[in-house]
């Protein structure tokens, strides 16, 4: 529960911050009547996710036996290897806004007319998906349920991004996400010691191996 709680926290805060800087951003520059087109690369970017995930599940149901094992172990390993990547990359991140900022600033001045519908929508999809992965992963590695800790993580994020947009609660972001980076990467070794396990019992690794 904890584990699904830190990821759906993390990636629906990350979601929350790139969405409240473009806002800003946008304001700044006096360029509000832009803001129905971020309101609709969220909506898009959300749906998406949801239907991401409804496939993904589909997929997961398909298997049983042996094949389910690999299969968990398969998407065990790639949900901590990327886990690992993308807070690496995160970590070594030293102007997240300005980037950001400069994002926008390209694709409204540009003449691509859904340039700024892209970034936004690509931006929700992409912690959608990861979202949709490392929940998964973390649910073929224990019995319990992590949709409760999956929610109030969701929830959490969403009011403490208001909460940071309002400026009521001010936070150094990149500290935050290099803390709960180093949480995640202890999230990510026990997800491969998992793999290793669900390889082990699919017969692909010997027994004595993964069970030392």
């Amino acid at each position: 529960m904890l584990s699904s709680f830190i990821i759906t926290f993390r990636e629906t805060l990350e979601a929350a911050l790139i969405i409240g800087i473009i806002f800003s951003y946008l304001s700044k520059i006096k360029q509000t009547k832009q803001y129905s087109v971020v309101n609709l690369g969220i909506i898009f970017g959300i749906v998406a996710s949801l239907i991401g995930a409804y496939i993904f599940e589909k997929i997961a149901g398909g298997f049983k036996g042996v094949s389910q094992e690999i299969f968990e172990g398969i998407i065990t390993l790639i949900g901590a290897l990327l886990l690992v990547t993308l807070i690496i990359w995160m970590m070594r991140q030293k102007h997240v806004t300005e980037n950001i900022e400069q994002k926008v600033s390209k694709e409204i001045t540009s003449s691509k007319k859904f340039g700024l519908f892209f970034l936004v929508f690509v931006s929700v999809l992409r912690e959608g998906i990861e979202t949709v992965l490392f929940l998964a992963a973390a649910g073929f590695s224990t019995t319990t349920s992590s949709l409760l800790g999956a929610i109030a993580g969701i929830l959490t994020a969403i009011f403490t991004g208001y909460l940071i947009f309002i400026g009521a609660m001010k936070i150094n972001i990149k500290t935050f996400f290099n803390i709960t980076g180093i949480i995640l990467i202890l999230f990510a070794i026990n997800l491969v010691f998992n793999a290793v396990q669900e390889f082990g019992e699919a017969g692909i690794i010997p027994f004595e191996v993964w069970k030392n």
